[in-house]
């Protein structure tokens, strides 16, 4: 797909919306009442649909309150997203200027649940609005947020045309009454939603021998071999050849776990959805842990591990293995370690199976929308110049400042593709990819359709596409998609599963570190039905249904 300045309106929409045709099909449903009380009709501002005749949303300068996210690693002199040259663009060509409220990096979700709590709002709130209590339902329930449907429909053609175009993602967009509560962030291909996944030393695997592992048996004897035959050459018997994570094994990419076809959390099973720790499978996967535990395969310290010591592991050329995201992980160690150790060589690994051959079953996959999206408050007193405004980042010229930035400056168009410059892949001042971007846009997440050309670029060396594409090759079938749920449900499985994932993951050091005895395991069980799990499957199992019905 090709974006060039000098494309029409038509031909940009119709190349946006061809970033997003990789999902289910069905669509959502019309508004409810709620919606009626705040439509177009009663806002009293839908004479601002007049658009002035330079181009412009509006025809006086307007600020709007945006509270929202800044990066973790903002580049030297950004104190907000008015520094970021999208954002300067934008306000040029819409007239409309933000003033960010961007929460302290660290403090994001207190400073979220303060301002929830004070009952006054900004104009727009880009958040991920799973942890809201009934989610973007709930928010919208509670009159913090507005149903978004009559709007879209009315004033924001770019999504619009891609919503009617892709019924899925309108699906996957809308809750179960089919309101749509914020204008989302959209990974359109699976190359954009899978990042992470379980990785290798390769170079290792050269000296000890071997062939990549692909199941279960033949990662424990590669591991024996880190163990046992001085892969790093130090003469010592130092080695490292696993690091588990455990919130990541057990709630997100599954790396050794999926082999038995299940998940630390919930997922489907032949169409129900099922509680992974409960499950048979779960102490089958538990006993070849502890096993491996005992005989020093898995880091005796990985439950301590964090990211700087998980960082020193790597770089110390002691580690051998262990999950890893394709830029923060395979990306950031084999830079790292380029000058230090030039055979040093990381390669993406299949996700495990117990029979050879099989495809694995479960991976990591991102959901195209996973609830993060911009909502309008009930405060906003121009919700039709706001629509507009968020609307501008699904169109061509959007679509480009906020994946790519300025042309001539953060990237240059050479055969239709968007080429990011020396000054962003290989930055004079020594900034990370995610840094220099950042300078001049913000691909990694916003209201708007990620382009799989940041990520072609993101994720540039050998190693990392590779990865990505052994990362890639798994069904996934059991993932559940994002549900919605009521108010009452939202409450009562979080009380629900506050208790039963603390006693899970106790419960798993205890397993696998051999202070609890597997043939406790039903005993695991019985505590955690205990808890309300049942119950908890019920509320899953009745929001996929509502989900199958959209």
């Amino acid at each position: 797909m090709k974006y060039g300045s000098n494309k029409s309106k038509a031909a940009a929409l119709a190349a946006v919306t061809a970033l997003t045709v990789v999902l289910s099909a069905c669509s959502g449903s019309q508004s409810n009442n709620n919606e009626a009380a705040v439509s177009p009709e009663n806002t009293g501002n839908a004479g601002a649909a007049e658009t002035p005749a330079d181009g412009k949303i509006v025809a006086e300068p307007l600020t709007l309150t945006d509270f929202v996210q800044m990066s973790g690693n903002p580049a030297p002199g950004m104190k907000s997203f008015n520094d970021m040259a999208a954002y300067k663009e934008t306000e040029k060509l819409t007239g409309i200027h933000i003033d960010f409220q961007h929460p302290t990096v660290g403090q994001e979700k207190n400073q979220f649940n303060l301002l929830m709590s004070s009952g006054k709002y900004p104009d727009i709130i880009e958040w991920g609005w799973g942890d809201y209590p009934g989610g973007g339902v709930g928010a919208m329930n509670a009159g913090v947020i507005i149903p978004l449907n009559d709007y879209i429909e009315k004033y924001a053609p770019n999504l619009s045309k891609l919503l009617a175009d892709n019924p899925d993602i309108r699906k996957d967009v809308s809750t179960d009454d089919g309101r749509i509560y914020a204008f989302p962030f959209l990974r359109s291909d699976s190359y954009l939603r899978t990042y992470q996944g379980l990785a290798i030393r390769q170079d290792w695997l050269d000296a000890v021998g071997m062939q990549m592992p692909t199941t279960i048996d033949e990662w424990h004897t590669v591991l024996r071999a880190f163990k046992e035959k001085d892969p790093n050459g130090n003469g010592k018997p130092d080695e490292i050849p696993l690091l588990i994570a455990k919130d990541t094994l057990l709630n997100f990419s599954n790396v050794f776990l999926n082999a038995w076809g299940t998940t630390g959390r919930f997922n489907l099973q032949d169409g129900k959805v099922v509680f992974g720790p409960v499950q048979p499978a779960y102490k089958e996967f538990l006993q070849t842990m502890r096993s491996w535990y005992e005989e020093g395969l898995i880091d005796r310290d990985y439950a301590g591990t964090d990211g700087k010591q998980k960082d020193a592991k790597w770089t110390g050329d002691l580690l051998g293995a262990s999950e890893l995201a394709v830029g923060g992980g395979i990306g950031k160690y084999t830079t790292a370690m380029a000058a230090k150790n030039p055979k040093f060589n990381l390669a993406g690994a299949p996700y495990p199976t117990l029979n050879k051959g099989d495809k694995p079953v479960l991976g990591q996959r991102e959901p195209i929308f996973n609830g993060v999206g911009a909502a309008i408050t009930k405060d906003n007193k121009h919700v039709v110049e706001t629509v507009k405004w968020l609307d501008f980042k699904y169109g061509e010229q959007g679509h480009m400042l906020f994946n790519f930035g300025v042309e001539g400056k953060s990237y240059e168009m050479k055969d239709g593709f968007p080429t990011y410059t020396d000054e962003i892949m290989k930055n004079p001042d020594g900034m990370s990819f995610a840094t220099a971007i950042g300078q001049y846009a913000v691909p990694f997440g916003g209201p708007f359709v990620q382009d799989k050309r940041y990520q072609e670029q993101n994720a540039s060396l050998p190693q990392q596409k590779e990865a990505l594409n052994t990362w890639m090759a798994v069904d996934n079938d059991g993932l559940l998609p994002p549900l919605t749920f009521t108010n009452e449900e939202s409450s009562r499985l979080a009380a629900i599963m506050a208790d039963v994932n603390t006693y899970r993951d106790e419960m798993f050091d205890k397993f696998v570190m051999g202070t609890e005895p597997l043939d406790r395991f039903d005993n695991f069980v019985k505590t955690i039905q205990g808890m309300g799990i049942q119950e908890a499957l019920e509320i899953e199992q009745a929001a996929y249904d509502r989900y199958l019905k959209r």
